[in-house]
């Protein structure tokens, strides 16, 4: 899997901290600026590729700040199946994800995210994951946590998991600074396309 790198032999750890902040910077204002045009068709183009997966356990989260909102889709895919939001245990750990239903009581969660009251685990099979930018190759610039890639990793591990990013098209961009941590994304869904990485 290929993808943008961070340019120089053998980046140190603050030189890619400090790429990694500036490509997030200027994908915050693009996806501020996509968020106040939403439409909905994102989560319309999220709901058809659910339907080809009917049935199997999906992790999918509850929106922040300026995220596209995935609501709609995981609503629709909860009448035929498991749908989990992740829930954070302590920092530097995968995610745990607890089963999610519309309108089931929810508390506050860490980083302004909510989480369901009584959480119930689950693992999915299909994740949904939010992003700050992505690339045309399935690299994922993240907030900077690595639970997502910790996440992944531990998941892989396990068995077969689709990583599907969610975000409007206007988050793409060429290239990313990565390190050998950062989990590809199997595929992107957007409010244009959905893109396939192999």
């Amino acid at each position: 899997m290929t993808g943008g790198a961070l340019t120089g032999a053998d980046p140190t750890a603050s030189q890619l901290a400090g790429a990694k902040q500036a490509a997030r910077a200027a994908a915050f204002a693009r996806r501020r600026a996509a968020h106040a045009a939403d439409t909905g068709a994102g989560a319309a183009r999220l709901s058809e590729l659910l339907a080809r997966h009917r049935g199997v356990p999906v992790a999918g989260y509850l929106p922040i700040r300026t995220e596209i909102d995935p609501r709609p889709a995981m609503a629709e895919a909860a009448a035929h199946g498991a749908v989990s939001v992740p829930v954070i245990q302590a920092p530097g750990t995968p995610l745990r994800f607890a089963l999610w239903e519309p309108d089931m009581p929810l508390v506050p969660g860490p980083f302004g995210a909510r989480i369901p009251a009584d959480p119930v685990w689950s693992v999915p099979e299909i994740l949904i994951v939010p992003l700050v930018a992505f690339t045309g190759t399935g690299r994922r610039l993240g907030y900077g946590g690595g639970y997502y890639d910790r996440t992944l990793q531990q998941l892989r591990a396990r068995g077969p998991v689709l990583a599907a990013g969610f975000a409007y098209g206007d988050q793409r961009t060429e290239t990313l600074p990565f390190d050998p941590n950062d989990q590809p994304l199997d595929m992107v869904v957007t409010d244009r396309d959905i893109l396939s990485f192999p």
